[in-house]
């Protein structure tokens, strides 16, 4: 049971990172199409709240299990993921009170 929800959390994690992934994309070609910074912002925004943030967690998970020595890192990805994700919303923030 506990591998069953394992996977769940692993399938739904992909799935928000490739949703952040075509999300940011889009707001991307808003930017590049219409030449707003405020979407370029919007874009790098969600990048920043949704892929980068798992990915870090994701890779670094996998390095603390093959080193099982390096457990004391796990509180330092932790607040760097949380402070990634920080900065995502910062950008949000800041793209939807820009001025064109």
């Amino acid at each position: 049971m506990t591998s069953l929800l394992y996977w769940g959390e692993v399938v739904v994690a992909v799935a928000s990172v490739v949703l952040g992934l075509v999300i940011g994309y889009q707001a991307y070609r808003g930017f590049r199409r219409n030449d707003s910074r405020s979407m370029q912002y919007l874009s790098l925004g969600l990048i920043f709240l949704t892929a980068v943030p798992f990915t870090l967690s994701f890779v670094g998970t996998l390095v603390i299990n093959f080193q099982p020595d390096l457990a004391n890192l796990e509180r330092y990805l932790l607040a760097a993921s949380r402070t990634i994700q920080l900065v995502g919303l910062g950008f949000i923030t800041y793209s939807l009170y820009e001025k064109p």
